[in-house]
C-alpha cells in the first residue's frame, strides 16, 4: 500500500542569496487534501513548482509518486496569445495525449506480428489502455466541458484565441482544463482568483468528490474550511503541518499563543521570585552585625559574620539565576490588533457622522447624490469590477478630488489601499513604519516589534526587498499603530495569511470607529454586519440595513 503520495526530505530553494525554502520536511498521503497558506512571498508557490517539477532544490530530497498522473494550475500561463482554446486544453492534458498518441502507435503496429512477438505487443498495448481507461481518456474532453460549464465558460469555442480573452477566463479555462485530465494528484496555485461565488462552489464540490490527492495554495478561508483536510503553513523559510482542516490549524494557533502566554508569564514569575529572594536575604544579611557576642553561641567573645552565611549563599544564588533569566527572556506573544478611535465622548462612543457626501461626481466612474457614514457604522460596499468601489474609497480618503459635490469628513482617516504605496526610494522597514511621524527611531522599532507583524530580522530590510504581503503588513502596522476616525479598508485581505486575516476581523469588531469595506473575501462579507452598498457603473444600486446571510448571496 502507498504510503505517501509526495515526501520532501531536508529541502532547501534559494534564488541568489535569498534562502525561500529552508531545511524543509514532511509527507503527503494518498488522499489528503492539503491547504498551502501563508502571506504573499513566503514560497508557496515554490513549494508547489517544485513538487510538480517545474523547479528542483538545491539540496534535500523530493520523491512524488502519482501513477496516474498529476495536473499543476500555475498561476499564469504561459501559451502566446495566439494558441487558441483547444490548444490550452491539450497541454493540460498533455499526458493523457500522449499515452492516446503511445496506443495509436502500438495498434497500428500490431499489424504483421504473430506468435509470442504479437502476445507481447498485445500485453502492452492492453496496459496502456487500461491506464487511458483508469484516467476516464476518453470522457476528457467531454470534462472539459462540464468544467468550463461549472466556472461559469459554458460553449466556449476551441479555436477562440487565448488573446481575446479575458485574464479571469484565461485562468477558469487553464482550472477546467487541469481538471478535465483527471490526475492522480491535483496541483492548484490560487485555484479561487477570478471565480464568483457560485463558481468556487462547483470547485469546492469537485475537489471534495475527488479520489485522489489535492494540494492548493489559497487564501480563500471558506475554501479552506470546506475542502481541505490538512495544512501546510509556510512562514519565514519553514513548513509547518496542522491536521484536521482549517479549524484544526487555527486550533492549533489558539493552543500556540497559550503555551506562549503561559511561557512568559513562568518567566516572568520565576525572574520576580529570584528578584525577591535576593532582596530578601539582602536585607536579612544587613540586620546581622559585622560581630555578634560568643554569648550567642555559648560562649562570652564575639565572633565575626562569615563568607559562609547562609543568607549570603542565597543571595548568590538567586543572583545568578536572574542573570541567567535576563540573559535568555522569554519574549511575550505579541498583543492582538486593536484599532482605537480618537473622536470619542465621555462615555467612550465616537461622535456622529466622520463622513458625508454630497452631489458626488468622478468622470464616469462614480455618482453619489449622497451618502453619510456615522460616527460607528459599518458599511460593505460591492459590485462588479469597474462598478467605482476603488474611486469611492479614494474620494472618502480624500486621494481624489470629485469633478463636482462636496465631500466632509471629520477626524482622522485610514486607507488599506488596494494597490500599492509608492515608498520613497531605500526606506527601510522601521523607516517606513515611521515615515512621515516624529519621535526617535527607537521608539517606533520598539512599537513595530510589539505588533508581531514583523521579526526583528526584518528590520535590516529595505521595503523594495520585501513581497507584496510583507508591504501591506507595514501599512497594516501603521493603520493600528494610530488612532483613527473612519478606516477604508479596500480588500484588505489580499495577499495576508489566514492567520493574520483572522486577527484583523477580531480588531475590527471590537473598533469603535468607522469602517468602510471594499472585499471579495467570502468568510468577511459572510461575518459583516452593518449596512450594504451595491455599486453599479458608478451609481447605488442599493444601500440598506441587511443580514450576513444576504450579504453572502452577494
Amino acid at each position: 500500500m502507498l504510503t505517501a503520495q509526495l515526501s520532501l526530505h531536508h529541502v532547501t530553494r534559494r534564488y541568489d542569496d535569498h534562502v525561500v525554502l529552508d531545511d524543509v520536511s514532511f509527507s503527503v498521503k494518498p488522499g489528503e487534501r492539503v491547504g498551502i497558506i501563508g502571506d504573499n512571498g513566503t514560497g508557496k508557490s515554490t513549494l508547489l513548482r517544485l513538487i510538480a517539477g517545474q523547479d528542483r532544490p538545491d539540496n534535500g530530497d523530493l520523491t512524488v509518486i502519482a501513477p496516474g498522473g498529476s495536473g499543476y494550475l500555475a498561476q499564469s500561463w504561459a501559451l502566446p496569445p495566439e494558441a487558441t482554446v483547444q490548444d490550452a486544453v491539450d497541454t493540460a492534458l498533455a499526458d493523457l495525449r500522449e499515452l492516446e498518441a503511445r496506443m495509436h502507435h502500438a495498434e497500428a503496429g500490431l499489424t504483421g506480428l504473430a506468435g509470442a512477438e504479437l502476445t507481447a505487443a498485445l500485453d502492452a498495448y492492453a496496459r496502456m489502455v487500461a491506464r487511458y481507461e483508469a484516467r476516464a481518456g476518453y470522457e476528457a474532453d467531454a470534462r472539459v466541458d462540464i468544467a468550463l460549464h461549472g466556472l461559469g465558460l459554458p460553449g466556449l469555442a476551441r479555436d477562440r484565441a487565448l488573446g481575446t480573452l479575458s485574464g479571469g477566463e484565461r485562468s477558469r479555462l487553464a482550472l477546467a482544463a487541469t481538471l478535465a485530465s483527471q490526475p492522480e494528484l491535483i496541483l492548484l496555485d490560487e485555484p479561487t482568483n477570478d471565480l464568483d461565488d457560485q463558481a468556487v462552489s462547483w470547485l469546492e464540490a469537485h475537489l471534495r468528490a475527488h479520489r485522489g490527492t489535492v494540494l492548493a495554495v489559497t487564501h480563500d478561508r471558506v475554501f479552506l474550511e470546506r475542502v481541505t483536510t490538512t495544512i501546510l503553513e509556510v512562514r519565514e523559510g519553514k513548513v509547518t503541518r496542522h491536521g484536521d482542516g482549517y479549524n484544526g490549524y487555527l486550533a492549533a494557533k489558539a493552543a500556540e499563543r497559550r503555551r506562549r502566554m503561559q511561557e512568559y508569564a513562568d518567566w516572568c514569575a520565576e525572574l520576580a521570585r529570584n528578584q525577591k529572594l535576593a532582596a530578601t536575604n539582602v536585607a536579612r544579611l544587613e540586620a546581622v552585625p559585622r560581630k555578634l557576642p560568643f554569648a550567642v553561641f555559648g560562649h562570652g567573645g564575639f565572633r565575626a559574620r562569615g563568607r559562609g552565611h547562609g543568607a549570603m549563599v542565597r543571595i548568590r544564588n538567586a543572583k545568578e539565576r536572574v542573570e541567567r533569566l535576563t540573559d535568555s527572556p522569554v519574549a511575550p506573544p505579541p498583543e492582538p490588533l486593536v484599532f482605537a478611535p480618537r473622536m470619542t465622548t465621555a462615555d467612550g462612543r465616537t461622535s456622529q457622522a466622520v463622513a458625508e457626501l454630497t452631489g458626488i461626481r468622478v468622470e464616469d466612474r462614480l455618482h453619489i447624490p449622497s451618502l453619510r457614514i456615522g460616527g460607528e457604522e459599518r458599511l460593505l460596499v460591492t459590485g462588479p469590477n469597474g462598478a467605482g468601489k476603488t474611486t469611492l474609497m479614494r474620494v472618502l480618503a480624500g486621494e481624489l478630488r470629485p469633478d463636482e459635490g462636496t465631500v466632509r469628513t471629520r477626524g482622522r482617516v485610514g486607507h488599506l489601499r488596494q494597490e500599492e504605496t509608492p515608498w520613497p526610494p531605500g526606506l527601510t522597514v522601521p523607516q517606513a513604519f515611521a515615515h512621515g511621524r516624529g519621535g526617535e527611531l527607537d521608539e517606533h522599532i520598539d512599537h513595530l516589534l510589539s505588533l508581531g507583524l514583523f521579526s526583528p530580522a526584518d528590520l535590516r530590510l529595505k521595503v523594495r526587498e520585501l513581497s507584496y504581503g510583507q508591504r501591506r503588513r507595514i501599512e497594516l502596522a501603521r493603520l493600528v499603530s494610530e488612532p483613527i476616525d473612519l478606516l477604508l479598508l479596500d480588500e484588505p485581505t489580499n495577499h495576508l495569511s489566514p492567520a493574520l486575516v483572522e486577527e484583523l476581523e477580531g480588531a475590527l469588531a471590537h473598533y469603535r470607529g468607522a469602517v468602510v469595506v471594499v472585499t471579495h473575501d467570502r468568510r468577511m462579507r459572510t461575518r459583516f454586519t452593518g449596512r450594504h452598498v451595491e455599486l453599479n457603473t458608478g451609481h447605488i444600486a442599493q444601500s440598506a440595513p441587511c443580514s450576513p446571510e444576504a450579504v453572502a448571496k452577494r
